[in-house]
């Protein structure tokens, strides 16, 4: 494909992988790799298209104006981690081969870099191959002094130029400054996220959901975006106010930077001001937000959910609000008042679905097509590996 690109360059790696083959028999530790490296290329989601396999490590990129918010990113690196952590633990869990392969499983984790810059794209037989001096410099990058300095195992890298161009500033005061060095290159300056904790925290946690007894309302719609994309859309602002049905809405309490639980959306009608507090934060599955109603010397909540199912089509979203709660007057005019507004609430949900669709068509005005990987091709690339070992 001719011209160059700017955009996200990022690649997914298999840690300890050398370590594993030299003491693992090859026929089992195939199929292991074959598996792990299907969860990675499920997880290589829009707006990440997907250029191709190297070994233990899958190659993807992005093009600078198709991601919205920086945190999403970072989400969705956090994300794939935690699906390949469940993978591994499932694989050790449902174990009962006694070979060194199987056995060593739990040594294996996953290491992502991320790098911006400009690139051009060749076709090469049954993929796309990145070329340029920035996917170079990414590719230096695999080796590196991070454990060793940092003592982080299992992290995310982010090259300055990521950092600046997804605008996670913020975000990165809680990562970890380091640097490399490369001859021809000079010092490259990263930042390293630690994903042991993401791990340790999505592992433990317990998830908040609203009981279907207590739904007074719900509305669902089926748009035609994958998850990622009406998650980004649904925290942005300036279309959440659509949904929402209100004049503004502002973003309070970001946590070094990220929204979740904690932060809290003001939504202007008006005069009026609605808070609404998260309490529940599933990256591109589940918010679950309190929310503070205007009904005057009372306090009075409400429980509002908003889930995201994957489906053929895209994604079914549905909005969920809960029967108001606090003294019984005003419980009684909240509720009122909501079943007054319950048809312009499908009306606000066609509205935003209809304004998220249109933008993202526009983004995707120029799409290019992602590398088509078939499982196939995927058992022949760990076999590939396996016969030559990345080192």
């Amino acid at each position: 494909m001719p011209g160059t690109f700017n955009g996200y360059l990022l690649i997914a790696d298999i840690t300890g992988y050398t370590l594993y083959l030299t003491q693992s028999e090859l026929e089992h530790a195939q199929g292991i790799l074959s598996d792990l490296l299907k969860v990675l290329i499920d997880h290589t989601r829009p707006p990440l298209i997907l250029s191709r396999l190297a070994g233990d490590a899958v190659i993807s990129y992005a093009l600078e104006d198709k991601f919205v918010q920086g945190q999403t990113f970072v989400e969705m690196i956090e994300d794939t981690y935690v699906a390949f952590r469940k993978a591994l633990e499932r694989m050790v869990l449902n174990n009962t081969c006694r070979c060194n392969a199987c056995y060593n499983i739990s040594s294996l984790d996953l290491k992502f870099f991320t790098h911006y810059g400009e690139f051009a794209i060749q076709h090469i037989s049954d993929h796309d191959e990145l070329v340029g001096s920035e996917v170079n410099l990414l590719h230096r990058l695999l080796k590196n002094q991070v454990v060793q300095v940092t003592g982080i195992k299992a992290y995310a890298l982010y090259t300055q130029p990521a950092i600046t161009r997804l605008g996670i500033q913020e975000i990165c005061q809680a990562m970890t400054f380091h640097k490399e060095a490369y001859e021809h290159l000079g010092e490259v300056q990263v930042w390293i996220q630690d994903l042991q904790p993401v791990w340790t925290t999505k592992r433990h946690e317990s998830r908040f959901s609203l009981p279907e007894k207590d739904v007074l309302m719900k509305w669902e719609i089926d748009i035609d975006l994958p998850p990622e994309k009406v998650w980004d859309y649904l925290n942005l602002p300036e279309f959440r106010k659509i949904l929402m049905g209100s004049t503004l809405i502002e973003i309070h309490n970001r946590d070094g930077g990220r929204i979740g639980s904690g932060s809290i959306y003001h939504c202007f009608h008006g005069k009026q001001v609605v808070p609404q507090m998260v309490i529940e934060w599933q990256p591109f599955e589940l918010m679950v937000t309190k929310d503070r109603l205007p009904v005057p010397l009372m306090e009075i909540f409400l429980f509002s959910e908003y889930r995201l199912v994957e489906i053929p089509a895209g994604t079914r979203f549905s909005q969920s609000m809960g029967k108001p709660f606090g003294m019984l007057p005003g419980r009684l005019l909240a509720e009122r008042a909501m079943r007054g507004v319950e048809a312009a609430g499908q009306q606000d949900m066609q509205a935003f679905k209809e304004l998220i669709e249109s933008d993202a068509r526009f983004l995707e005005s120029s799409p290019l097509p992602a590398t088509q990987i078939s499982l196939e091709m995927i058992s022949q690339e760990a076999k590939n590996s396996l016969d030559e070992p990345a080192v």
